[in-house]
């Protein structure tokens, strides 16, 4: 039985990783108008590095092989850059900006920070 589990968890975590690379995407360009505002100074800085802790840390968990630590922390990054870009670019309503891209930075950067402290020993 906890073999079966642990085989369902290893097989959904590549379908969350991806969910978390399309909800990012989607909601990093849609037009934000009709959702509340929080009243405190850059918090959108804590939403995009969580969201790209979220990212990286998924990613690192469905590829959990040390070859692709590295992959991974640079795909992160370079998908933010992408992201940002392309809300310059396809968008009138969004901008990118080099702080959010800092805060992605920093999410990756911590998520691959934990993630080595909890599987250090385990890959």
């Amino acid at each position: 039985m906890q073999q079966r589990i642990k085989h369902l968890l290893q097989a959904s975590t590549l379908w969350i990783a991806i969910a978390i690379t399309i909800s990012i995407a989607y909601l990093s360009l849609i037009k934000t108008n009709n959702f509340p505002k929080i009243a405190i100074s850059n918090i959108d800085k804590l939403y995009h590095l969580i969201a790209y802790f979220s990212l990286t840390f998924s990613w690192l968990l469905a590829l959990k092989k040390s070859k692709y630590k590295y992959k991974v922390l640079i795909g992160s990054l370079l998908y933010g850059i992408f992201i940002e870009v392309l809300q310059t670019t396809l968008t009138v309503y969004r901008t990118g900006e080099l702080f959010d891209f800092l805060a992605n930075s920093v999410g990756v950067l911590l998520a691959l920070l934990i993630f080595n402290l909890f599987f250090k020993k385990s890959i």
